[in-house]
C-alpha cells in the first residue's frame, strides 16, 4: 500500500523534506505515519493533519491511496 505524506511551513523545515512516498503494509494511524516517517523526530504537541484535504485526529487511520498532510496550528490575524 502506498500514501503520500506532505509536511508544511515549520514542519518541513524540521523534517528537512517537503514529502515521503510510504510503503505500508497495513493501515496505519495519524500517528504512527509520523513516528514511522520521523522516528528521529518527536511528535509536535500541536501539530495538525489532514487526510485527503480533510482535518483528522492523530488517531485516524490511514489507508492505500491517501494523501496525509502534517502542519503546524493555523493562526489568523
Amino acid at each position: 500500500m502506498s500514501i503520500k505524506v506532505l509536511y508544511f511551513a515549520s514542519l518541513k523545515d524540521s523534517v528537512g523534506r517537503s514529502c515521503d512516498e510510504l510503503q505500508i503494509s497495513t493501515p496505519l494511524t495519524v500517528l504512527q505515519v509520523w513516528q514511522q516517517a520521523n522516528p528521529e523526530l518527536p511528535t509536535p504537541s500541536s501539530m495538525l493533519a489532514s487526510i485527503n484535504m480533510e482535518y483528522v485526529d492523530l488517531d485516524a487511520e490511514v489507508k492505500d491511496g491517501d494523501e496525509l498532510a502534517f502542519f503546524p496550528p493555523v493562526t489568523g490575524g
